[in-house]
Parts: C-alpha cells; sequence; structure tokens
C-alpha cells in the first residue's frame, strides 16, 4: 500500500421527539448522549487506544478496506476498516462526529436494545455503502482506507432529514439536507485539493472524500426505509 486515505469530521444540532405529548423539542448536541451512540463512541477511542500500541502500517495491513478486498476474500475490512484510525486526532475527531450526528439518529430508531441494534445496524450499512464507491474509483490502486467517517457521514445525512422533519425523517430535498449536502460536498472538494494538511497529524495520508459525499448519500436515502423496517420489527 503506497497511501492511507482519512477521513474527516463536523458538528451539528440534533432535534428530538417528546414521545410524552407528540411535540418535537430542540436540544443541544451534547447533552443527554444516547447509549448506543456512546458505546459507538467508546469503541472508536477505546479501540484506538488499544490500536495505538501498534504500527499502523500493521494495523492497515490487517484491518483496513483496499480496492482489490473483495476479489480477494477480504470483505470484512468493508466494516473492520471502520474501527481503525491513523491517529489520535483522527479518532477524535470522528468520536465527535458520531457524538454530534448520531444521537438523534439514535434517538430515532428508539432507546431500547432493539433500537440499539437496529442503530448499529444502520451505522454499518452506511459505512458499507460508504466504502464500495471508493473501491471502484481506486480499482486497481495499491491504497487502504481507514476510519469511521464514511459510516459518520451516514449519521449527518439522516440527521439532516430527522433535522427537516422535526424527528421523523423530513423530505429529502428539505432545506436542511440540501445544506447540509452542498455543505459537506464544498469542504470534501477541498479535502480533495488540499488532502492531508486539513488533518493534523495525517502525515502523508490522502483523504477518502469519496467515502464522505457516498456515506452523507446512503444516510439521506436509507434512514426512512430503515426507520419503517424497525417498526414492523
Amino acid at each position: 500500500m503506497s497511501r492511507l486515505n482519512f477521513e474527516e469530521s463536523a458538528e451539528g444540532p440534533r432535534y428530538t421527539p417528546e414521545p410524552e405529548s407528540g411535540r418535537r423539542v430542540r436540544e443541544p448536541v451534547f447533552n443527554n448522549g444516547a447509549w448506543p451512540v456512546l458505546v459507538l463512541v467508546g469503541a472508536i477511542v477505546g479501540g484506538y487506544a488499544l490500536q495505538s500500541r501498534v504500527d499502523v502500517n500493521v494495523i492497515a495491513a490487517a484491518f483496513a478496506f483496499t480496492p482489490d478486498a473483495l476479489g480477494t476474500g477480504r470483505w470484512w475490512t468493508l466494516v473492520s476498516s471502520l474501527f481503525v484510525h491513523g491517529n489520535w486526532p483522527h479518532a477524535l475527531m470522528n468520536a465527535a462526529f458520531i457524538l454530534a450526528f448520531g444521537t438523534p439518529v439514535a434517538r430515532y430508531f428508539g432507546l431500547g436494545a432493539a433500537g440499539g441494534l437496529w442503530f448499529l445496524a444502520f451505522y454499518l450499512a452506511c459505512g458499507v455503502l460508504a466504502t464500495l464507491p471508493f473501491a471502484v474509483i481506486h480499482s486497481g490502486e495499491a491504497v487502504a482506507l481507514m476510519g469511521a467517517s464514511g459510516a459518520a457521514s451516514g449519521l449527518m445525512g439522516a440527521a439532516a432529514r430527522l433535522i427537516a422533519g422535526q424527528g421523523t425523517p423530513g423530505p429529502i430535498l428539505s432545506r436542511p439536507v440540501l445544506a447540509f449536502g452542498a455543505a459537506w460536498v464544498i469542504v470534501n472538494l477541498i479535502m480533495a485539493v488540499i488532502g492531508a494538511a486539513m488533518i493534523p497529524g495525517a502525515g502523508d495520508g490522502a483523504i477518502g472524500w469519496e467515502a464522505h459525499l457516498a456515506g452523507f448519500a446512503a444516510g439521506v436515502l436509507l434512514i426512512g426505509l430503515a426507520g419503517r423496517l424497525a417498526r414492523r420489527g
């Protein structure tokens, strides 16, 4: 592998419905964090604490996703790559990203055991769908993708629709979705040009901006269907 591809993060408000009265309320991002989100953040931060004891190239060789992974039977790296990072800033920024955008999504699925499992499944689905376009675009290249930002971008897209609907999925072409999407496209265009200079400590790594945009789109498109399936279950 000639380079690693790192990912970035962002923050935003969240909106949740009040079950007892049906009223919808706006809450600060970091108050009353949903437990599935806190578990996921703990897995990322705690996982990197363990990972940091091992050379990043060894971790990348074992767990990162490469464009030839599916052809060589390493399909499971579609998931494992979401839980390994290049350095502390990379891991912490993705943890903050997930904490900000994951909370409204987790509350939408519900904070029981079943809701927590649906939240995790949604997160992983966004991560996988974010990674596949990267494999197509970089087919035949010696690159490796690692980091949670593709999946976290999916949470961002889902949160945008929940903001539009004040706690339930609003229209795909709503103002929050278009605003978040436009801002994310601009940020990632800058990333594509500037690259690792945007991430402290990323060294010579490039940024997997393709995964960011694909993940956002996956979150926007999947949240409504995932919510309906979760309620049928």
